[in-house]
């Protein structure tokens, strides 16, 4: 199972959310490229990097931290915050991001996503939804065009610390045998990562855990 610690942007800063609002923000630290460099240093190989200004605006915003934390670490970087032109994309591309999570406009624009999952290729991109949208049914859309990855964050546990929804993705993983399943929202401790491991999920989120000690980087990278 792939480890992927979290860091979410807001004003160039490494910020949290509760429940993916934007009134319970807590900013963590100054410098989203040191917090990289940490993780890099505990020898860990992904980071999920949310844009969050750019979620709220519908275009990608903080361009200057993603290319510095392209440049200047080796992490394979999922990238996700307001992707909505096909010119983003392949800006995000050229600058060596891993995968690029797409959220509202799968399901806006279905068919603009479908051209993308067809053109740039699967590998590429992560349909990411929480479980308010209609996850199941925008799995089963895009899985015929070639869809590999899916990322679901329970909005409800995320940022609470108050574990992961398990039943939610041993679901998913009996409904969508075939798809890469990551796991996001409500990880605290070592045990919800075992737990999700045992479920053979294919990825995990963990961000707040991080930033509150509740999981320690040594932690993760004996795990």
């Amino acid at each position: 199972m792939r480890i992927i610690p979290a860091i979410d942007i807001i004003d160039g800063k490494c910020v949290r959310l509760t429940q993916g609002d934007y009134g319970k923000m807590k900013v963590y630290r100054e410098d989203p490229l040191e917090v990289a460099k940490e993780f890099e240093d505990a020898n860990l190989e992904y980071l999920h990097l949310v844009d969050l200004d750019g979620a709220k605006k519908g275009k990608v915003v903080n361009w200057e931290v993603i290319e510095a934390i392209q440049e200047k670490t080796t992490l394979k970087v999922d990238f996700g915050g307001g992707v909505k032109s096909k010119k983003e994309v392949e800006e995000l591309l050229d600058l060596g991001i891993h995968q690029i999570n797409i959220g509202s406009l799968a399901v806006k624009q279905p068919d603009e996503f479908t051209r993308w999952l067809k053109k740039y290729g699967p590998e590429n991109f992560i349909l990411s939804a929480d479980v308010m949208l209609r996850l199941t049914d925008l799995a089963k859309q895009f899985e015929k065009a070639g869809l590999e990855y899916i990322a679901c964050t329970d909005i409800r546990t995320d940022g609470t610390l108050k574990g992961p929804n398990v039943n939610l993705y041993r679901k998913l993983k009996k409904q969508f045998p075939k798809l890469k399943i990551i796991a996001g929202g409500g990880i605290s401790s070592m045990d919800d990562l075992r737990e999700l491991k045992y479920l053979k999920i294919d990825g995990a989120i963990i961000g707040k855990a991080i930033y509150e000690n509740k999981i320690t980087l040594s932690e993760l990278r004996n795990f």
